[in-house]
């Protein structure tokens, strides 16, 4: 069967798909999510996305994925490999055998440290990618703060690379895919943090690290908590003329 797939981005819930995105979906035949694990409190989010625009949600399992401790880096690149290419096969059985118009729903913008475009691509089948309202936009607008100074970039990162590309030279930093906050070394930095922005269990905190640390790691439980997951990110910058660099 022929078919077509819509990646399209859906914020953080029924309440930030946008009028584009809102009529592209209820167009669709039906969208597809994966579940993970026996309860999957982020599926429920995609089934009110698709509930509210009166579109079938069709569910995989997601594969299973290698992740022993003791991987080495090859063992561990080969892992994701496996794991992405028996979640592509099982995408691609259930296009095949039903066609038609597809959506993929994605969790803030389909731009933004998101794989599905680059998994809709391998499909072979005819796409296009409509624009979600990203995180950082939410966290900016919940602290009524814009993401850069005047004249000034912003970096865009994960926790992972955080400490890399400060030693780097970035001083003004947006910083995604956290699983906890570890901030030693950036006591002097101003920190405008946020956990379920726009959802169940949304949390903000702001301030210099130092004096708000323990508050974001407080509320990052009680997110987690009210919610059943957290997604969290936060913009950190330096202090002006300030020497710390988060290598402390």
């Amino acid at each position: 069967m022929s078919a077509t797939v819509r990646v399209l981005g859906f914020g953080m819930g029924p309440q930030h798909v946008t009028p584009e995105v809102a009529t592209a979906l209820a167009g669709c035949d039906y969208a597809l999510a994966v579940q993970k694990g026996d309860e999957d409190p982020l599926l429920a989010v995609r089934q009110a996305v698709a509930d509210a625009h009166g579109v079938e949600l069709v569910v995989v399992r997601d594969p299973e994925r290698d992740r022993s401790p003791g991987l080495d880096r090859a063992g561990y690149e080969g892992a994701v490999a496996d794991w992405y290419a028996a979640r592509l096969a099982a995408y691609r059985s259930v296009i095949d055998a039903r066609g038609g118009t597809c959506a993929f729903l994605v969790w803030g913008d389909p731009s933004l440290y998101d794989g599905t475009i680059r998994i809709v691509r391998e499909l072979g089948v005819d796409f296009d990618v409509l624009p979600g309202i990203s995180a950082p936009q939410v966290l900016a607008a919940r602290h009524r703060v814009v993401l850069h100074e005047v004249g000034q970039p912003v970096h865009v990162t994960t926790a992972r690379r955080l400490r890399a590309d400060v030693a780097a030279g970035q001083r003004n930093v947006v910083v995604m895919l956290t699983s906890g906050v570890d901030l030693d070394g950036f006591g002097d930095w101003a920190i405008w943090w946020g956990a379920n922005l726009g959802g169940v269990g949304e949390r903000l905190v702001s301030g210099r690290v130092a004096d708000v640390v323990g508050e974001i790691e407080a509320a990052r439980a009680e997110a987690r908590a009210e919610a059943g997951w957290v997604m969290d990110l936060f913009l950190l910058r330096a202090p002006a003329g300030g020497a710390d660099d988060g290598t402390a």
